[in-house]
């Protein structure tokens, strides 16, 4: 297999276990009904314009859409928003979650991130992992354990193999 090919492999990979976690964290936070969830990232809000990310010409301004949250949640009362990117890592690794978290922070303040992992979900203000150097695991807040459990066991389902995961990379 040439390099161009393994590369668009590896990089459609990597756009498929992102998008998985993207569908769990949706229709988790959806079946606890405590929140209407709208996808906002870029290629929910501009999908003509994501099209065309390759172009030079427009990479900037694409580049500055394209860091906006995957979801704005609104409480059902309407009092609290909260915006949120969802990431998936093979293998827990604060590090990343950590400088993913400041680079967030820098353009959405505050945002949340979410991280879907085999063992656990995890949730946190980037403020506090940015902060803290921590994150917490996802609470009963956001969404009850047994549906916790009931996801991260669908999401095993998806779970590549070690080697392919090796070949991309811990976080998407």
């Amino acid at each position: 297999m040439d390099e161009k090919f393994s590369d668009e492999i590896s990089y459609a990979r990597k756009l498929i276990r992102g998008r998985i976690a993207e569908v769990l964290f949706e229709q988790m936070i959806r079946k606890e009904g405590r929140y209407t969830v709208i996808p906002f990232g870029y290629e929910h809000t501009l999908p003509t314009l994501a099209q065309y990310r390759h172009f030079v010409e427009i990479e900037q301004v694409i580049n500055n859409i394209s860091d906006a949250p995957d979801f704005v949640l609104i409480s059902s009362n309407k009092k609290e928003v909260y915006l949120v990117e969802v990431k998936y890592q093979t293998r827990f690794d604060i590090e990343q979650i950590v400088a993913h978290a400041s680079k967030l922070l820098d353009r959405w303040n505050p945002s949340w991130l979410f991280v879907a992992t085999p063992e656990a979900f995890y949730c946190s203000p980037c403020s506090v992992i940015a902060g803290e150097q921590r994150i917490g695991k996802l609470t009963d807040g956001w969404v009850e354990t047994s549906r916790q459990s009931e996801y991260l066991k669908l999401l095993g389902e998806f779970r590549c193999s070690e080697h392919i995961s090796q070949k991309s990379g811990p976080m998407l």
